[in-house]
């Protein structure tokens, strides 16, 4: 497939790149600074602020689908309106570009842990992170308005750590995935896989999907 990829340079983004590449598809890697990319079989870099629409439009215009992998960075001190800034444009971008398939990775924060409290509000949740899940939540709710996009919004495992890839991994929706009495933990390369399988063989249209061990 012809992929066109958002934060190809991030956590999520390089895992999602490799394993693109490992599987053969053609990547397109939108990039604030190319440079931070090497030449790879299969990648072409393009230089594209994603927070422009337009263009976010002729960088992923021709494509099968494309993944977002967005984050401004932690460090960012406006984050949550910077991430917001950055998803609306996305969004608006892939529309124009007559993309139908978008996957968005956002975060575990919007997950319930019980009916009615997502993690993010909980008391436990860092306050570090918070700012960056609120946002990724409100970019939930911002995706399922969409009724052009043939969407999915992968929220990954509580607990995303470096590690090895395996290939396997459980499923779920709209709920924190447990280990016992403890959250669920996923290396980055196996939610990589997940996101590429579902790239492949779309299960969730429309829908979010959590993915754990």
């Amino acid at each position: 497939m012809k992929l066109a990829l958002i934060g190809p340079t991030g956590f999520v983004g390089s895992a999602v790149l490799d394993e693109a590449l490992q599987r053969d598809h053609q990547v397109t890697a939108l990039a604030r600074t190319p440079g931070k990319l090497a030449a790879r079989d299969g990648l072409t870099v393009v230089q594209a602020d994603v927070l422009d629409p337009a263009q976010v439009a002729a960088a992923v215009a021709g494509h099968d689908a494309v993944i977002s992998a967005y984050n401004p960075g932690w460090s960012d001190p406006q984050l949550y309106d910077t991430f917001l800034r950055g998803t609306r444009a996305i969004f608006e971008g892939v529309k124009r570009a007559g993309v139908k398939r978008l996957l968005v990775v956002g975060g575990a924060g919007s997950l319930y842990v019980k009916p009615g409290v997502q993690l993010v509000d909980t008391p436990e949740f860092p306050e570090a992170w918070k700012q960056g899940a609120l946002a990724t939540r409100e970019a939930l709710n911002l995706i399922r308005q969409e009724t052009g996009l043939d969407w999915t919004f992968v929220s990954p495992a509580a607990r995303l750590e470096p590690g090895e890839r395996t290939g396997k991994y459980r499923l779920g929706a709209d709920e924190l995935l447990m280990d016992g009495d403890q959250p669920a933990r996923i290396s980055v390369a196996d939610l990589a896989v997940s996101i590429l399988d579902e790239v492949e063989r779309p299960q969730h249209i429309r829908k979010r999907y959590t993915a754990a061990y």
